[in-house]
Formats: structure tokens, sequence, C-alpha cells
């Protein structure tokens, strides 16, 4: 479904279980970091299980996951992970109210066919919805349109915008505004930079939409 379970694709089609390890990419780490122990969590677009095994190895975590592409769901029933394949625009309307306690939805948003109805289920199964997304107000997303005249490629971008699964790109700003739309509470959003560390800037600024390279928030509903 993303970027990075796309590139997760075993040699010839088969798929080797890696030794699990608790040494998980930063914007993974931080959205665990934001996960409660014990709870019940729905990792949506999860890839390879690189955040879900995490979460239930270290945090206890009742963990489901939701994948999209053949391969990861491979990788994932290959380390033992209760993951089955789905899409998060067709599939989430199985999932009963208030399923979960974290619906997880990490570099996927920009993926889906709908991202406003996407983000609306992930807060009907999950009591929290934590969200990630590469942004596309960062200053050099800008510099290569601005000065280039061409679609960024780079590191957070590395695919060509004709086969990129990305097809809804937006900025913090953008992402902020929605949730006001929504009428959603933003309970905590931090901004990484190009390196994967976390940037000290307020997450609703000027300067975290121009350094941010990807931006997480953890969203809950009013009421």
């Amino acid at each position: 479904m993303t970027q990075i379970s796309s590139q997760t694709a075993a040699q010839n089609g088969t798929v080797t279980a890696s030794a699990p390890s608790d040494r998980i990419r930063v914007d993974l780490q931080l959205i665990a970091d934001m996960v409660e122990p014990g709870t019940r969590v729905l990792d949506i677009g999860c890839g390879d299980g690189e955040l879900l095994g995490y979460l239930k190895r270290t945090k206890k975590v009742d963990g489901r996951g939701l994948e999209l592409s053949n391969e990861g769901v491979r990788n994932c029933v290959a380390q033992g992970l209760p993951v089955m394949q789905g899409d998060a625009d067709r599939d989430l309307h199985d999932y009963p109210n208030d399923a979960f306690d974290y619906a997880i939805l990490s570099q996927t948003l920009q993926a889906t066919n709908r991202p406003r109805e996407v983000l609306a289920e992930l807060l009907r199964i999950g009591r929290k919805a934590i969200v990630s997304f590469p942004n596309f107000g960062h200053w050099r997303a800008r510099f290569d349109l601005m000065f280039h005249g061409r679609m960024p490629q780079n590191p957070n971008l590395p695919i060509m915008w004709y086969e990129t699964p990305n097809i809804h790109f937006c900025t913090v700003r953008d992402f902020v505004a929605l949730c006001k739309d929504m009428d959603l509470i933003i309970e905590r959003s931090m901004v990484l930079n190009e390196s994967g560390s976390k940037v000290s800037l307020g997450s609703h600024s000027n300067l975290a939409n121009f350094f941010g390279n990807q931006a997480l928030f953890m969203l809950s509903k009013k009421g």
C-alpha cells in the first residue's frame, strides 16, 4: 500500500523470517512511543510488520495488521503476526465500532483513494488514530517544483511520479485544515527532518510545514 511496503518483496516470491529486532525506524519508534502497553492496535498498511512486531514484543499489545501487498502479508505471517490482506479504501468498514484503542496508518494516507473517508474510518474503529505522511510542503519539494519544474524525487519520495503509489499529496497545513474541517482533536503532533530526527518546532507552524520532511499526528474525536 505504501512506498515502504512495496519495497519489502522477497526474492523469487519466497519469504524467510528474519530475527526480530528491537531497533526500528525512527518514525516508527515515535509512533510506538504513543501507544500504551497492553492495548488493542490495528496497523493498517503494516508492510513487512516492523512496527506491529515491535509493539507486540515490547508493549504486549493485542495487535492486528492489514496490508495490501502479497509480499508484505507473507513476511508478516512468516513472523507469526496476525495480518490480513486488505485495502484501506475498501475493507475498514468490516471492522466494528471501537474495536481498537489505536488505529495506525503509517506513510499510507497519501496512497489511498479517499483520504477523508479513510481518516473517518480510523476514528470509527479506533479510540485514537495515529497517522504519518510525507510532507509535500517541505522546502526540498518546493525547491524542485520552483527551480527545476519537476515533481520532487528524494529519499522520502523515491519513486518517479509515473510509478508512485502516492496519489494524494498534502502538506502539514493541509492536514491540520482537514482535521479542523472534520472536527477532530489533534492530541499530539510532530514533524521529522530529512534524517528522521524530531524537529523542535510547533507542528502547526509555517516553519514546521517548511522544514518537516514527514509528519506524525495522534487524533481523537470530540465527545
